[in-house]
């Protein structure tokens, strides 16, 4: 099979490469970004033939339709979480942007087509009961990334009833973590006043809004879900997730040798604001928002019709986050790019 991933320098496309690179099925990688090597790169990022284009670009669908051609399969994955106060750009790169990559995969002749979503899609569950795919995606009307989420499988409804011989899949997954997107983690999310080292059980205490947990699958588990996709080439969509729910005391026993202060949501969702309208804090209190409304995920349906399981669980994945951040951890991709030292 030949398999364009569009956002292949990412989080996921790092593991999704590593997956592809013995992968008897998938004989052909083309790697699309918008930043790209200038050279031959190390493993994985050398297993792919590379490509540039900004999808917030008006050009983009003549550069992807090109890069797309005698293609088995699109994998889209190209997000932007930052400039988080720049929400014109976040909408061109996330919105526009996936609407382009599917014009230029229609115009292509791509049989399929995988999208990355999220649990950030989802509409807001009162409860902790598992909820399956039938569940609502409107998402939550507060946070900018699970606006784009809901607005995206929109246009996926839209394309899908537009054109009935383009098979789509959409995968939901759970927070996305592995140790070499450390420092990327702790870029996009923490910023520079947390103490990244002290994160590895040296915190004098957690501060957790009470009521938050969450669910996590680790970037590798999260790559073979989506090598089943294609190769599989199912449509619809696939929660993905560790089975697992992590709650502060699980957090806190990996960070801060157990000791754990619950904040009230209320004087949480605060301090982030002032922080995050204050440049001080890379994301705002949306992302907080989303992450005490989201459902958890049942994942019965990746089990039943992809053969999916988890390798590690939720907590050996924050675990291994946590070793990466506090090691400023990366790779060669420049997103990805390490700490310097």
């Amino acid at each position: 099979m030949r398999v364009v991933v569009v956002g292949a320098s990412g989080n996921v496309g790092t593991a999704l490469l590593r997956r592809f690179a013995d992968d008897g099925t998938v004989t052909s990688v083309v790697g699309v970004a918008r930043r790209v090597p200038r050279s031959t790169p190390p493993a994985p990022y050398d297993v792919a033939t590379w490509v540039a284009c900004d999808l917030a670009d008006g050009g983009a669908i003549e550069t992807l339709t090109d890069a797309f051609a005698g293609a088995d399969a699109v994998v889209q994955l190209a997000w932007a979480i930052q400039p988080s106060h720049d929400r014109r750009r976040l909408h061109e790169v996330n919105v526009a942007g996936t609407r382009r990559v599917l014009d230029a995969a229609r115009r292509a002749g791509v049989p399929h087509v995988v999208v990355a979503s999220s649990v950030g899609a989802y509409s807001p569950a009162p409860d902790d009961v598992p909820r399956g795919e039938g569940w609502a995606t409107d998402g939550v009307r507060s946070s900018s990334y699970s606006v784009d989420k809901a607005s995206v499988e929109r246009v996926l409804d839209e394309v899908e009833a537009a054109s009935p011989d383009l098979a789509i899949a959409r995968l939901r997954p759970a927070l996305v973590f592995q140790r070499s997107a450390g420092h990327e983690i702790s870029r996009y999310f923490l910023g520079p006043w947390v103490p990244k080292r002290a994160l590895g059980g040296y915190l004098s205490a957690l501060p957790w809004p009470q009521g938050l947990r969450l669910q996590v699958v680790h970037a590798d588990d999260v790559a073979a879900a989506f090598r089943e996709a294609v190769v599989r080439r199912v449509r619809g969509p696939f929660n993905v997730a560790a089975p697992d729910v992590l709650r502060g005391q699980d957090i806190a026993d990996v960070v801060a040798r157990g000791r754990l202060v619950d904040v009230p949501v209320a004087q949480a969702r605060a301090a982030v604001a002032v922080g995050w309208h204050a440049r001080a804090v890379p994301v705002g209190p949306g992302w907080l928002d989303m992450a005490l409304a989201a459902p958890l995920l049942d994942t019965s349906r990746a089990e039943r019709e992809l053969d999916w399981r988890p390798t590690r669980s939720g907590i050996d994945t924050v675990r291994e986050l946590v070793a990466g951040i506090a090691s400023g951890t990366g790779t060669a991709s420049p997103p990805l790019r390490p700490r310097r030292r």
